[in-house]
């Protein structure tokens, strides 16, 4: 063989690998993207369907907006005798165990309400749900605050409106970055 033609075989092979590794790479691409959507979907299914950024969130807390959770941590705050923490500590596991049944049924209708095949009847499911769980929230916050002194009430209601004053420090913070920027010339 002569050396142009050894020249040309091997340019040419080396040409073909190139172009083989190319397509295999994609294909592997492709691949790893469909495995990254399940792997996201299975994570999706591990936190009970709900992902960063969706509305329907609102629903799983009984439309409380998380109040009885940062209730909860402000009692931390608060000088709660040892009495006081035991029987804060029971009312919220009576309420978890209680509810529980209610919560994974709102969590798998608000999964089929997210996916868009929730029927007429699961709907009403859900809003019941929604309620009963809204009331049970606010049965348990009667009963952890009658477990607290005056004193106590009065303190806790004090952090709930500077909790409330920075929220809407911070809403106004953000629509005053999101508001368009209009040059002076």
């Amino acid at each position: 063989m002569s050396f142009k033609r050894k020249l040309l075989s091997a340019a040419t092979s080396a040409l073909a690998v190139v172009a083989f590794t190319t397509f295999a790479s994609a294909q592997d691409t492709t691949n790893n993207t469909e495995n990254d959507s399940t792997q996201k979907q299975e994570m999706r299914e591990r936190r009970g369907g709900r992902g960063f950024g969706m509305r329907g969130g609102k629903g799983m807390r009984g439309g409380r907006h998380g109040g009885d959770k940062m209730m909860l941590r402000a009692l931390g705050q608060l000088n709660l005798s040892d009495a006081q923490r035991e029987q804060i500590r029971g009312i919220a596991e009576t309420y978890k165990t209680s509810t529980q049944t209610q919560r994974e049924d709102l969590r798998s209708l608000g999964m089929k309400k997210r996916d868009g095949i929730i029927t007429a009847d699961e709907q009403a499911r859900f809003k019941e749900i929604r309620t009963q769980l809204k009331t049970s929230g606010e049965q348990m916050h009667n009963s952890v605050l009658a477990v607290l002194t005056a004193e106590q009430r009065a303190q806790l209601e004090q952090m709930k409106e500077e909790m409330k004053k920075r929220k809407m420090e911070r809403r106004q913070n953000r629509q005053n970055q999101t508001a368009p920027q209009t040059e002076v010339n």
